[in-house]
């Protein structure tokens, strides 16, 4: 049985960060992660990124986590505090890059640890992830965890020419288990 953890980005986790973040010219990850968002980031060479990596090493970051797979690097986790700062409404990401750890359960099991460490280390009340009604995998992970479909914009995405919804789902800290 495979161990999963959220963890700190490690300095072994720069190539794989670079492979699927500007490597993959296509990688099917970006298909499902908001794909109606054409702003993606421009190709960048491996000596870039790492000439950048030396100058700029990364730094500790609270609201964001490696998704690691027996220590592996799989995904990433964020969040953000929504305004005004202080309310107690969080909004978290999730993203597992290679398709080979689609349906699983891994983002279900991610989504949980990490909604867990969000309670245990914000202020949050109540936590929501946003996503659009084709992403069928992440609106289940979700609702199997415990959030609940609190919004749902018709129609709001434009995706190859057809139209999807919004959709946020929520968890509310009285609530979560």
């Amino acid at each position: 049985m495979k161990t999963l953890t959220l963890r700190e980005r490690l300095s072994a986790d720069d190539h794989t960060v670079w492979r699927w973040l500007y490597g993959e010219t296509d990688p099917q990850w970006r298909r499902w992660d908001g794909p109606y968002f054409l702003d993606k980031p421009q190709p960048v060479s491996w000596e870039d990124y790492s000439r950048r990596l030396a100058e700029h090493p990364p730094q500790p970051q609270p609201h964001r986590r490696i998704i690691a797979l027996d220590g592996e690097c799989i995904g990433m986790v964020t969040r953000s505090e929504e305004a005004p700062v202080g309310g107690g409404w969080w909004e978290l990401g999730m993203v597992i890059y290679d398709p080979k750890h689609w349906g699983g359960g891994l983002g279900k099991q991610a989504l949980r640890l990490w909604t867990q460490a969000t309670f245990a280390e914000a202020d949050a009340h109540v936590i929501t992830l946003t996503t659009w009604s084709g992403d069928e995998r992440m609106v289940r992970a979700a609702e199997r965890c415990g959030y609940r479909e609190c919004a749902r914009i018709p129609e709001a995405r434009l995706w190859q020419g057809q139209r999807w919804d919004s959709v946020r789902l929520a968890a509310l800290r009285r609530e979560w288990s």
